[in-house]
């Protein structure tokens, strides 16, 4: 029976909330909307009353609901907070989305230097990623990168209501109905999936990207967000944008287009994925790759998709290396080819290759040839649909099959970023 109630663990997020609870320091987490953010904090506020917090201890409002307007004000709202603070004991406040407080930061500050108050923030939009809450909490916030379900999760997802299919029906599943955690409680057909998809892109578009850039040609912003969905895996310069879009008679300028992705990276609708020496141990700024963070979400705006396999494959990857290991590069080997992604942990790297299959022998070759040129002894990774075959090792470069390494699971979130 499907029970729409049922919310999908977020184990990893949830430790990490856990192993900084009590700490004085400002919980920030950040995420693109309908990632999940509030409901985490629902789960970790059951969890709080049933570890023996009591309900008077808490205090949570979200900014998106109406009835919470007149503390948009940060007066209003540090004296709506200070009067419900116990003195006795730790109080655990959760501000949701309060990015539309004004000066929020005042209030945060304030809560943040006493010794009873537990304080965690989310926010969706731009303003969380573009440096601004760097400057404005300095030194006093941990954050945790939230992204939409993990294939992992949303296999779980599909145990709990009672959905049984195999990894690969899973896996077709989650590429088609979404990683967004709340069409995964609602396997609805394809059409309500794609309006809920439509209503995320847009909201993300008009309030994240145009409302803060303040953007006067909408469309232009349009053309740029679908030609990098269009295009995500493959090398892109804002130049080469500008000159597509204007051959198409869609005019707009590279310094405009270049705006234009930052907003939209910051949005945290499409991610860069930096290109990165392998030997000389360089972060390289030119023709970057973008993936989008849900695939069906982005196949809802792309035609011809079906042809296009092996790059939405990529792009599942790198959002999973992104939960595992934070920092994800494009690996750039001289002139002897490119790793399609490097992920790095202090001095600790770790080399992957993405193919639908590789079967055939000269695919293989062409597969395993970037990472046998690489001269060290960091991991090295083939991650395949394959299911014959599925499993080898090359000279100490792995072969798995991507479905069985994406069910693994993951148990920690990466390391906490600082400030």
């Amino acid at each position: 029976m499907f029970d729409s109630q049922i919310n999908i663990p977020r184990k990893a997020y949830m430790d990490w909330l856990l192993r900084w609870k009590d700490r004085q320091i400002i919980k920030v987490v950040s995420g693109v909307r309908r990632s999940g953010k509030s409901t985490l904090f629902e789960l970790y506020r059951s969890h709080l009353m049933q570890i023996g917090v009591a309900e008077r201890q808490i205090i949570a409002l979200n900014f998106e609901d109406i009835a919470y307007e007149d503390y948009l004000d940060y007066r209003k709202l540090y004296a709506f907070i200070e009067a419900r603070l116990l003195s006795d004991r730790m109080n655990y406040i959760f501000l949701d989305e309060i990015q539309h407080v004004n000066s929020f930061e005042r209030v945060v500050d304030s809560l943040f230097i006493k010794n009873n108050c537990d304080v965690y923030i989310t926010g969706s939009n731009a303003y969380f990623m573009s440096g601004e809450l760097a400057t404005l909490l300095s030194g006093r916030y941990v954050e945790l990168k939230m992204l939409p379900l993990s294939f992992s999760e949303f296999y779980e997802g599909l145990a709990l209501h009672d959905r049984q299919l195999s990894k690969e029906e899973a896996f077709q599943a989650y590429l088609t109905q979404s990683s967004f955690p709340y069409l995964s409680r609602f396997p609805g057909t394809s059409a309500e999936t794609l309006d809920y998809l439509r209503g995320v892109y847009n909201t993300v578009l008009l309030k994240d990207v145009v409302a803060r850039l303040r953007i006067p040609d909408v469309n232009a912003l349009e053309n740029v967000a679908k030609f990098l969905l269009h295009n995500i895996g493959n090398k892109i310069a804002p130049t080469k944008i500008a000159n597509t879009l204007k051959s198409d008679g869609k005019g707009v300028d590279p310094k405009t287009v270049d705006r234009y992705i930052r907003g939209l990276t910051d949005s945290l609708l499409l991610y860069e994925a930096n290109r990165f020496n392998i030997k000389g141990r360089m972060y390289l700024s030119s023709q970057s790759k973008y993936y989008c963070v849900d695939t069906a979400l982005r196949n809802a705006f792309v035609r011809g998709k079906e042809s296009d396999a092996g790059h939405v494959l990529e792009n599942v990857v790198y959002l999973e290396l992104l939960r595992r290991s934070g920092r994800v590069f494009v690996g750039v080997a001289d002139n002897e080819g490119e790793v399609d992604f490097v992920t790095e942990d202090g001095d600790s790297l770790a080399y992957y290759q993405v193919a639908w299959t590789a079967l055939d022998e000269s695919i293989l070759h062409r597969e395993l040839t970037p990472l046998r040129r690489i001269k060290d002894n960091h991991p090295k990774t083939l991650l395949t649909m394959d299911v014959l075959f599925s499993e080898g090792n090359y000279d100490g470069i792995l072969k798995r099959n991507v479905l069985d390494w994406l069910l693994e699971g993951w148990v920690t979130v990466p390391s906490a970023h600082k400030s």
